[in-house]
């Protein structure tokens, strides 16, 4: 483990003594049988149940029946839905005590941010998020997987690998990599296949993408790829699990994905409205423009984005799955996500809250654990004061989350 994971993950222990006392009573729910009355619930997986009770027992669900009793939490006016899933997020970036981007967490202030990140995803609603690129990641998993800190749950992949072309390494060394993620404790496998949309070229060949997909199926790891144009079809034939982004890619190269049962996840402006929101936060930081008119051309990028999607929901069969790319300044704005996909991009509303739900979770390999309401899955279950099939901004009103059974935020009282 690098030593800013080291340093985050003495940070983070000490960060947990102080969050006991403040999750002691949500602890203590844990085992109880809790009953959930609901008038409107979305199963996960596109139907919507009606005047009904959902039973939990420890940390799964076990029933659902309309006659159960007594009522614990009764969440009938709101929609009940499973705890939304993000596929890409960067849970440890933060601002600086100057207010300037960071990055990933290394210092004291930076663990406290990544604790602070958690709490305010998981009060959106988000329950289980993937976070793509940093060993910092790995401290903060295992705090929230052990219950000393409240979060979502959290996959990583740990170090990404960067594409730089033939200095990227010979597959052998590419494997190794792959290995070496694993042996760290990588949930799955972030590449960097391209540049970015305004200079989309491969910076992995296909030879290099074969190899790390292949290696990463033999570690029984998924791979996440970030890929644009060229990149999209190469990833595809590598037999990769999910593309990043993917403008730029032509619709025989969406057809190839539906053919090969190739996740999409495609972001639809929050990325780069939160770029936009926080220029200044941004700007002269590793990896943006040094000038706040470098930052004009992301503008033009929300277009190009929500045409994108237009074309991927033409695809038949082609599996579009949730994910926002959020890092600093949009940790808990993970919802805007869904509103710039339903009234940008025509997505429906339905198919929105299941790219979050039962399909997401089957893009991360935890179809049988996650994203439906049903019994024998985990006990993740939010409320929204509103409907999203009728409003889409519900999705900013979220009055209950219960994860693994226990309650974090209850406001519909």
């Amino acid at each position: 483990m690098m030593e800013s994971a080291r340093v985050l993950l003495s940070l983070l222990s000490i960060l947990a003594i102080g969050a006991i006392g403040r999750t002691a009573t949500q602890t203590s729910l844990a085992g109880k049988r809790i009953v959930i009355a609901a008038s409107m619930v979305l199963d996960g997986k596109g139907r919507v149940l009606r005047d009904t009770r959902i039973v939990i027992e420890n940390s799964t669900i076990v029933a659902i029946d309309p006659k159960a009793e007594p009522v614990d939490y009764d969440l009938r006016g709101l929609t009940v839905l499973p705890g939304w899933i993000d596929a890409h997020v960067h849970i440890t970036w933060s601002f600086d005590k100057e207010g300037k981007n960071a990055g990933s967490a290394t210092t004291q202030e930076g663990a406290y941010q990544s604790a602070a990140n958690a709490w305010v995803t998981l009060m959106a609603g988000f329950t289980t998020v993937q976070s793509v690129g940093s060993p910092a990641d790995v401290p903060l998993r295992d705090a929230i997987a052990k219950g000393q800190l409240p979060g979502p749950r959290i996959l990583t992949s740990v170090e990404p690998l960067i594409g730089q072309g033939e200095r990227s390494g010979a597959p052998e060394e590419i494997r190794a990599f792959v290995r070496k993620q694993k042996a760290a404790g990588a949930d799955l496998i972030k590449l960097f296949a391209a540049g970015g949309p305004s200079r989309p070229d491969m910076t992995l060949s296909q030879e290099q993408l074969n190899a790390a997909c292949d290696e990463a199926k033999k570690q029984g790891l998924r791979t996440l790829v970030h890929a644009y144009k060229d990149a999209v079809r190469a990833a595809t034939l590598a037999g990769c699990t999910e593309i990043e982004h993917g403008v730029l890619a032509t619709d025989d190269d969406l057809k190839l994905m539906a053919a090969k049962g190739t996740y999409l996840d495609p972001q639809a402006g929050l990325v780069w409205e939160n770029y936009l929101l926080n220029k200044e936060k941004f700007v002269g930081t590793p990896g943006y423009p040094t000038s706040l008119s470098g930052f004009a051309s992301m503008e033009k990028l929300i277009p190009m984005y929500h045409e994108f999607i237009r074309r991927a929901l033409r695809i038949p069969g082609l599996k579009i799955v949730f994910g926002t790319d959020a890092l600093a300044g949009s940790h808990g704005r993970n919802a805007e996500e869904f509103i710039d996909r339903v009234r940008d991009c025509g997505v429906d509303p339905m198919a929105a809250m299941v790219s979050a739900n039962s399909l997401g979770a089957e893009a991360l390999g935890l179809a049988n654990q996650i994203g439906t309401i049903a019994p024998g899955m985990e006990a993740d279950v939010i409320a929204l004061d509103g409907d999203p099939l009728k409003d889409i901004t519900a999705v900013r009103r979220v009055a209950f989350v219960m994860k693994g059974g226990v309650v974090y935020k209850n406001v519909a009282r």
